[in-house]
């Protein structure tokens, strides 16, 4: 999530998601609305020297169907799994011959989201 991004679709007044740092509020609507066609999914992660925190959740036909899931630094990861790899499950990624969900979608390739974009000019 950007500041850009974050900036353009708060919506003020409205809920937000319990227990994420960056979600703008409103966005919980706008991600159920989003699955009405399949499911959509929220995410975070925030690490620094190779600990970190995670959260996730998933909506689909409006409703949601994972989480909210939250891992603190220094907790280990459930049986199922980090919260974002079962979030990442929930919406059809297979780990394969990878360590998880996450390595698999290949989401450590970058350390920030705006490396995820293409340059401006």
């Amino acid at each position: 999530m950007t500041n850009a991004l974050f900036d353009a679709v708060t919506v003020a007044g409205a809920p937000e998601l319990a227990g994420f740092w960056k979600a703008p509020a409103g966005l919980g609507r706008v991600l159920a609305a989003c699955s009405a066609t399949g499911p959509a999914a929220y995410i975070e992660a925030d690490y620094f020297g190779g600990t970190g925190t995670q959260s996730a959740q998933v909506w689909d036909a409006g409703k949601v169907v994972l989480g909210p899931l939250h891992l603190g630094e220094q907790e280990t990861f459930a049986a199922g799994g980090s919260p974002i790899s079962q979030a990442l499950r929930r919406l059809g990624a297979a780990r394969g011959d990878h360590i998880d969900e996450f390595d698999a979608v290949g989401l450590g390739r970058h350390r920030h989201t705006d490396d995820w974009l293409p340059p401006t000019s």
